[in-house]
């Protein structure tokens, strides 16, 4: 059975005010399913699941689990980029978002649609592995570092190409995943990005040689989201 889920694509909109959008949604989550324990059958509440796209303005975010000394520039040189930096609750270390990255954020009753949370990360992961196949970009998930990886070649060595960082509680999950399309890459120069210092970003731009169509990749990358995870998409005007 597929799972209801409503999309709403959020456009460009600052880190803290999706945040605060998605711990909303989450909540609503949470207090549904708590009352439906408590419910027979007949008088359960329907639990509609969420999926944001979104850009964010500069800025970049900690995990809980990170470590401060993983971002490479102090607080008046932050204001000089016109970026952002924010302590969050999602795992992984620290990574930059800005524009020409589409994030998206998954709000998922993993309960009901009979995922763990690792069997969850790894349908988000093959989602983004098979839109950039789209592209003729080969990709794949990296046993030691999760998120979105390209080989070394004879010019670059391995680089990361998507993050992906998410919170679950209750069964319920937050956060979600980061895709460079044409991200400004200049901007992880200055942190060490999910804690590697070994290790490069891309970006599908930087790949391919040209900026893909923003809008045509959004629909490639949630019609496999969709086929993963098995939900059934209801459009929400933002």
């Amino acid at each position: 059975m597929k799972t209801l889920t409503l999309f709403t694509d959020l456009g460009l909109i600052p880190y803290q005010k999706a945040l605060d959008y998605q711990k909303k949604l989450f909540d609503e989550i949470v207090f549904i399913k708590k009352c439906n324990d408590d419910l027979p059958r007949c008088e359960k509440q329907v639990l509609y699941n969420h999926l944001i796209f979104c850009e964010h303005p500069h800025v970049y975010t900690l995990g809980k689990s990170g470590n401060e000394a993983n971002l490479l520039i102090n607080t008046l040189q932050l204001q000089e980029k016109q970026a952002e930096f924010v302590k969050t609750n999602r795992g992984g270390d620290i990574t930059y978002h800005g524009p020409g990255q589409l994030v998206g954020y998954p709000i998922l009753d993993l309960e009901t649609m009979h995922l763990g949370t690792r069997q969850y990360i790894e349908k988000m992961e093959e989602a983004i592995i098979l839109t950039l196949k789209e592209y003729e970009i080969e990709s794949y998930k990296n046993p030691n570092s999760i998120g979105i990886w390209i080989a070394e070649d004879s010019k670059r060595g391995e680089r990361k190409i998507a993050a992906i960082g998410v919170k679950v509680s209750r069964q319920v999950s937050m956060h979600g995943f980061a895709l460079n399309v044409s991200t400004n890459l200049d901007y992880f120069d200055h942190v060490n990005p999910c804690g590697f210092t070994d290790k490069g970003v891309t970006s599908l731009e930087a790949e391919l040689g040209y900026a893909p169509d923003f809008d045509s990749l959004k629909i490639k990358l949630k019609k496999h989201l969709v086929e993963q995870l098995s939900m059934q998409l209801y459009e929400v005007e933002k």
